[in-house]
């Protein structure tokens, strides 16, 4: 395998997938013009396809297509459903699947088992951290993207899928036989790290995750009711739905501070959140936030996040920040402060819409700038390893800027750098860089920066990481 394909399947392993989106579901009827002739130029490709094409096509599958194009050309994350990717998008974001339990990332074109999810049919079957899965069933993996094996894992409640894995640390090769069933996916973890001081990570923003997010604080000061320190984790979270963000911040934030606002064309979508139930809250439910203890309004707080944290993690981090609440620590976020919307089109399709824009509280736009962080950190102690190779929402095609588009030439010359340099290593040594340390463990350099902030020690700050400037002019929320 080329080194280039080694880079992308080690910086895979940390990066996040893609941004969530904050979803409204809604009915969709608005009287609008039709463009005639235009109209008129897509019937008439629709019936040469259907006469003149080589094989036959399937309308629906063609209108289906039209559609797509339509929407895939206005922003990265403006998306038609169709019947298969709208199931996916609703279990992404109830956090809830069909499947055998692992959460992945690729390691030299194989799916690289990164943890077992507790108690699912991988766990059971005794799948370990550092398995290497060379087969689905009789598909070979190489050659697949994480997307397509993630979707061959997957399939119907009680259907078999067998594995084949390759331990290395025992150096053999063998099938594992697993019946797949409903996985649900734990968002939110916590630990005390040391006496006085805990650790907190939100890894998506689900259905459920205000719920566990409560429950995990309010056993974090069960443990110790006299918390000195906290470190909110929102690295390679990439984001998902609103009333989760809004939510964490309220947790943290006085009543009714502002959490942020969004603008857009339509009157619905110019509208300010604050730090209240009457945002966060489900219809005809209770606030989940009501048994955490006052004590969490004061506690010292850092923020930590990286290049991988997007959307509502960085709705989070810039409420804090803005107010002061907390600082903020690691790296500027992957900058995706634009709002989707979620209209279904029939019960098994849907369009997926970019309707508005975030804004700080105090009227920055998050859009292809992020968070900047008050502490710059490294990703070792070493230096950064993979930071300069992710991608962010200003390396898109077709992100939203304003009308002063600029192309970050520093950037894109870091990006090079970065990569020859992965790839020089790659050269001399068989295994090339080490992966990145897991989130949370004694090996996690960025927290142990955040606890020396917290315990008002000296920390190890970056030296060569600078703000990347947003690539338009600077838009605020009036």
């Amino acid at each position: 395998m080329g080194s280039k394909l080694k880079v992308a399947g080690l910086v895979a392993v940390g990066a996040v997938a893609g941004a969530l989106t904050t979803m409204q579901l809604q009915a969709f009827a608005r009287n609008t013009p039709l463009p005639l002739e235009e109209l008129q130029q897509l019937a008439a490709v629709f019936g040469m396809v259907k006469s003149d094409y080589v094989e036959p096509v399937d309308e629906k599958k063609l209108i289906g297509n039209a559609i797509s194009g339509m929407v895939s050309g206005l922003d990265p994350h403006s998306q038609y459903f169709d019947k298969k990717s709208f199931k996916e998008f609703r279990e992404g974001t109830s956090g809830r699947f069909v499947g055998v339990g692992i959460e992945i990332g690729m390691e030299d074109g194989l799916v690289k088992v990164v943890s077992p999810i507790e108690g699912s049919p991988a766990f059971r079957a005794g799948l370990k951290a550092g398995d290497l899965v060379t087969k689905i069933d009789d598909t070979a993996v190489k050659g697949l993207t994480m997307d397509q094996a993630v979707k061959k894992m997957r399939g119907e409640p009680s259907t078999k899928v067998v594995l084949t894995v390759f331990r290395k640390s025992e150096g053999r090769t063998f099938p594992v036989s697993i019946t797949r069933e409903e996985i649900r996916v734990q968002s939110v973890r916590a630990k005390m790290v040391e006496p006085g001081y805990a650790w907190l990570r939100v890894s998506q923003f689900q259905d459920r995750t205000v719920e566990d997010f409560a429950k995990k604080l309010e056993d974090l000061y069960k443990q110790d009711p006299n918390l000195k320190g906290l470190v909110l984790d929102l690295r390679n979270d990439p984001g998902g739905l609103l009333e989760g963000a809004i939510a964490v911040s309220a947790a943290f934030l006085p009543n009714d501070a502002v959490v942020v606002s969004t603008n857009g064309q339509l009157p619905e979508s110019k509208a300010t959140f604050k730090a209240s139930p009457d945002y966060y809250m489900r219809r005809g439910g209770t606030d989940p936030l009501r048994r955490i203890p006052d004590a969490v309004k004061k506690v010292p707080l850092v923020v930590l996040v990286n290049e991988g944290s997007a959307s509502a993690s960085e709705i989070v981090a810039g409420a804090l920040q803005d107010h002061k609440r907390a600082t903020v620590m690691g790296a500027q976020t992957f900058g995706k402060g634009s709002v989707q919307t979620v209209r279904p089109l029939t019960a098994d399709t849907a369009l997926k819409i970019t309707t508005a824009r975030y804004y700080t509280p105090s009227g920055k736009s998050i859009q292809a700038r992020g968070i900047v962080p008050d502490v710059w950190l490294d990703e070792t102690a070493e230096g950064n390893v993979f930071a300069a190779l992710r991608m962010r929402e200003a390396d898109l095609d077709k992100h939203l800027t304003g009308t002063d588009e600029k192309k970050d030439e520093a950037r894109e010359k870091a990006r090079e750098e970065a990569r020859k340099k992965l790839e020089e290593q790659l050269a001399k040594s068989k295994d090339g860089p080490k992966p990145l340390p897991e989130f949370g463990s004694p090996e996690d350099f960025p927290l142990e920066q955040a606890l020396n902030q917290l315990k008002g020690k000296s920390v190890v700050v970056s030296k060569s990481v600078v703000e990347r400037k947003a690539e338009a002019a600077e838009t605020t929320n009036n």
